[in-house]
């Protein structure tokens, strides 16, 4: 499971890990987006956020009934009380982190504003909703610095630690 903030990466080394590993990898906003046929920033506008986060729940259970699978959630996915220590006995959590100016641009780089970057100073919000979650991205079992690691080289290390856990 990968947790983190928008734009951390967790998309793209949850491929490259699943792909390494020979596993399934599911992101939960792809999923959602599947069952409502609507985007993401469209669910936001149309139907708000606590709608948004019930769904992207919803997938997250599917997604761990399956084994052999990565899984790569939206950045506020961890924050529902007890997500965390909920998960099944054996899952290793991992938190990539960035700082607030790298996920900001991350996260716009393709012109697209995140509903909860909205506003005149995106980096200033990164800012405060990373604080705000840093408490809950710590209980993660394994941290790593994803400002200036390549997501190869997350991939590897992840995977170096999963074989080391076996």
């Amino acid at each position: 499971m990968l947790v983190g903030f928008m734009g951390s990466g967790k998309t793209t080394v949850g491929r490259l890990l699943a792909a390494r590993l020979g596993w399934t990898f599911i992101d939960l906003d792809d999923e959602v987006e599947a069952v409502t046929g609507t985007k993401v920033a469209e669910l936001f506008r149309t139907r708000g956020e606590d709608e948004f986060r019930r769904l992207e729940a919803e997938a997250g259970v599917a997604a761990m009934r399956r084994s052999q699978t990565v899984i790569a959630p939206g950045g506020g996915w961890s924050l529902a009380a007890g997500r965390m220590e909920s998960l099944p006995e054996g899952t290793l959590t991992v938190c990539l982190r960035v700082t607030a100016e790298t996920a900001v641009r991350r996260a716009t780089r393709h012109g697209m504003v995140r509903p909860l970057l909205l506003g005149p100073d995106p980096v200033a919000k990164a800012k405060a909703l990373i604080d705000e979650r840093q408490s809950v991205y710590a209980r993660a079992r394994l941290q790593l610095d994803a400002e200036t690691a390549s997501p190869a080289a997350l991939a590897q290390a992840i995977a170096s630690q999963m074989e080391q856990t076996k």
